[in-house]
């Protein structure tokens, strides 16, 4: 039984704190947030010890390990604070804002012989999962061309965008992690486009609302991605993989797959799921098993502070293509 503290008892928080109490090898043990009213309104629904310090949940005799869901700025501290103390990390993206820091977090993780998993949850969407077992098996040959389409529902409140670090760090670092599992080499080259079609003032922030990415290997594999702030109707999640012998498509998810003929429309359907917390609710918990399991069998995770670096590296180019409208080399 692995005992598990959550830092964070925020929309993320929850999700963790959730999964962690029903997983049958883990043991939600403690709810840590600043926010005294937070962690013990989640900690009393699951049954767990709430706290305000997050160092001192860290600390506990009684934790093996830890998940972090708090905000970006304070990932750093309290991962390699619960290294010091010789417990397991599963931590949110990014590791931090940031390039210089994350890097200088990620050596002394490596230099301590830390365990941290970086979460980057799409991985685990069972869709994700079969594309990534289809391309290993060969069902589609040599990756060609990989295209990620995501769209989210509607703009998020302007204090979160303020401390999101932009739409690159925060949104398509997803999209971006995806893209080098899917294409299997690290792309070298972004070009990017940005502009602020949804919400003009946000050049103020200064960031973009809606995006176009093209990504470039070594032996010329190829990435598009697009992605978008607001899609009237609803989230739209799609991906396409090409090779040399076919090519795999997953469409969006929803919540039946009734579909209406009738005298005013066609081949009509239910409207896309509303955000995140419902299209990748699988996901989120397959994450979490994936990362007791590896405590358990003291196997490799299947995601890495590495993975987190790329994705943040790849994240930061295509900011600076969008900004000076030339490529930028990795």
């Amino acid at each position: 039984m692995i005992r598990i503290a959550v830092l964070g008892a925020g929309r993320i928080g929850k999700i963790h704190a959730a999964n962690v109490a029903a997983n049958p090898d883990a043991k939600l043990i403690v709810v840590a947030d600043p926010f005294g009213d937070a962690a013990s309104s989640l900690a009393k629904r699951l049954g767990c010890h709430a706290a305000t310090d997050c160092l001192a949940a860290i600390e506990r005799d009684d934790v093996d390990a830890i998940v972090i869901g708090t905000p970006t700025d304070t990932h750093i501290q309290f991962m390699l604070h619960a290294i010091a103390k010789g417990k397991a990390v599963l931590c949110e993206k990014p590791i931090d804002l940031d390039m210089a820091k994350s890097v200088a977090a990620a050596n002394e993780v490596e230099r301590l012989d830390g365990r941290v998993m970086l979460a980057f949850n799409r991985r685990f969407d069972p869709t994700s999962q079969a594309f990534r077992k289809a391309i290993d098996a060969g069902e589609v040959g040599e990756v060609r061309q990989v295209v990620i389409t995501s769209r989210d529902p509607g703009m998020p409140p302007r204090e979160y965008v303020k401390h999101s670090g932009g739409i690159f760090r925060d949104m398509v670092i997803h999209d971006l992690d995806l893209a080098r599992w899917y294409l299997g080499e690290e792309p070298v080259e972004v070009m990017a486009m940005a502009s602020c079609l949804v919400e003009p003032s946000l050049s103020e922030v200064p960031d973009f609302d809606t995006v176009m990415l093209q990504l470039r290997t070594a032996s010329g594999k190829q990435c598009h991605i697009n992605c978008c702030r607001e899609a009237v109707y609803g989230y739209d999640q799609r991906m396409e993989v090409f090779g040399s012998k076919g090519m795999l498509l997953q469409d969006n998810l929803r919540p039946s797959t009734i579909r209406r003929w009738t005298d005013s429309a066609t081949d009509a359907r239910e409207p896309l799921l509303n955000f995140f917390l419902e299209r990748y609710e699988t996901a989120y918990k397959t994450e979490l098993t994936a990362f007791v399991e590896a405590l358990r069998t003291k196997s490799a995770f299947p995601t890495s502070v590495q993975d987190g670096l790329k994705a943040l590296r790849l994240a930061d180019c295509a900011l600076e293509s969008a900004m000076s409208g030339k490529s930028v080399k990795v």
